[in-house]
């Protein structure tokens, strides 16, 4: 790794390891010179098939190469094919004949998640924090993250009516991540956050909601109208059993008796009663 490596410490975490891989591979093989000479020369023979003479070149089969790997990345390298060991950062040096490396982006990354029946826009932020898991553990992650979090993202929004995802957003989003979390943490991806960007409603969805609101309000004003009746009768039967007290009739009269008196112009006869009480007397 050298003093690259060393430089960037503390910007990017270190995922560097080697794993013992002597066992797996026989005592002949293991040795430098037959590592370099007999995967070179066999390429060099199936190269040559059809020449009289096979050519090698001593320079590569003796020589290395040097990879230089950028900073957000992370070096998976195989020898003969199985993986033995995770780089970091830096100008590293691999054997081009017996060893490959594989560039891992460990940087944060935004993915679009597509559209649903619901008509919803989602993103999704996640980076790599296991290597070895994301690239050996599952088959193209970021495909898969997507492929999980459509499946995810109709069943959350299926558990909510149309009101709830245009009002709470937030809810939503949280509850992406809470499903999403543990099964990109499997495959060797954090998800940072997931984003519920926008809800658009089609022409037919919009209408049927309209006619649905429309029906909601008439009949909420039919129930307010029907209370304000239901009120206004008990008032009046309150008033009605008010003024049917002697007392209430008797104020009532002596009120007209006083309007007739100040409306009327010239002379004017008014007969008044006289209580049942003074008529039996006379």
């Amino acid at each position: 790794m050298g003093w690259f490596a060393r430089s960037v410490r503390g910007v990017q975490p270190s995922y560097a390891r080697e794993l013992d891989i002597s066992k797996d591979i026989p005592h002949e093989i293991r040795l430098d010179f037959l590592d370099h000479f007999l995967a070179y020369a066999v390429v060099q023979i199936h190269m040559n098939k059809f020449n009289k003479v096979c050519r090698l070149d001593l320079s590569k089969i003796f020589g290395t190469h040097h990879s230089f790997l950028y900073l957000g990345n992370v070096g998976l390298v195989e020898k003969f094919g199985k993986f033995y060991k995770c780089i970091d950062p830096g100008l590293v040096q691999v054997n081009p004949i017996t060893e490959d490396i594989k560039h891992v982006d460990i940087t944060i990354q935004v993915t679009d998640i597509p559209k649903q029946d619901i008509i919803t826009k989602a993103m999704l932020y996640w980076h790599v924090n296991d290597p070895y898991q994301a690239v050996y553990g599952v088959d193209k992650v970021d495909h898969a993250l997507i492929e999980r979090a459509s499946t995810c993202l109709r069943d959350v929004c299926g558990e909510h009516s149309v009101q709830d995802l245009i009002e709470n957003r937030n809810v939503i989003s949280h509850e992406l991540h809470k499903i999403i979390g543990p099964i990109a943490k499997s495959w060797g991806v954090k998800i940072e956050s997931t984003l519920i960007k926008d809800i658009t409603l089609s022409q037919q969805l919009q209408e049927s909601l309209s006619s649905a609101a429309q029906a909601k309000r008439l009949g909420e004003s039919r129930v307010i109208s029907s209370k304000a009746d239901v009120e206004a009768a008990k008032l009046m039967r309150d008033a009605a059993d008010i003024l049917n007290t002697p007392a209430a009739i008797q104020i009532r009269y002596l009120e007209t008796l006083q309007a007739v008196s100040r409306n009327s112009s010239g002379p004017k006869t008014l007969f008044v009663p006289l209580p049942p009480s003074t008529a039996g007397n006379q």
